[in-house]
């Protein structure tokens, strides 16, 4: 399943839309005011599915995912000179990214695929293309790719 993660322009908040493969709104990401990052996920009919919201007073950044109202998990950035490094708090799930911080992977405990993910070059905003390997992980790789996106956005700022 691919899906293509295009923020939008021209939004004073994170907001995203979330596309499947024939160009349907899968989901919809509405950022709020808030102390650091939080991300709400509405899927195709408006209901709220999951929130992604940055801890804040962390030495490195940290971001809770959310599915519905129950905590599922965490992404943490670490210390690293030269590649992103994160620590996943989610499934056994291991991120691995270059050292651009463009292009992703995202497996499971056993070395498995779950996720690639690529930025798109030559755009106006932010764009991705997240290939998950299994539908049902689709929303929570969704929430990594906002966290990773989200500490790049507030260390670029």
């Amino acid at each position: 399943m691919k899906l293509l993660f295009k923020q939008r322009f021209f939004s004073w908040f994170d907001s995203y839309d979330i596309y499947d493969e024939a160009g349907n709104t899968v989901y919809t990401v509405k950022g709020e005011l808030a102390w650091g990052h939080l991300l709400r996920i509405y899927d195709a009919n408006g209901r709220e599915v999951g929130a992604v919201k940055e801890k804040i007073f962390t030495w490195f950044p940290k971001f809770e995912m959310y599915l519905g109202d129950n905590y599922v998990g965490s992404i943490n950035k670490e210390f690293s000179f030269f590649r992103p490094k994160f620590n996943i708090d989610y499934n056994g799930w291991l991120v691995d990214g270059d050292w651009f911080e463009w292009d992703y992977s995202i497996v499971n405990s056993y070395g498995g695929g779950v996720a690639t993910v690529s930025k798109q070059l030559w755009n106006w905003t932010d764009t991705y293309v997240i290939d998950v390997y299994n539908p049902e992980d689709a929303l929570c790789a969704l929430m990594l790719v906002l966290a990773i996106d989200a500490e790049k956005c507030s260390r670029d700022n």
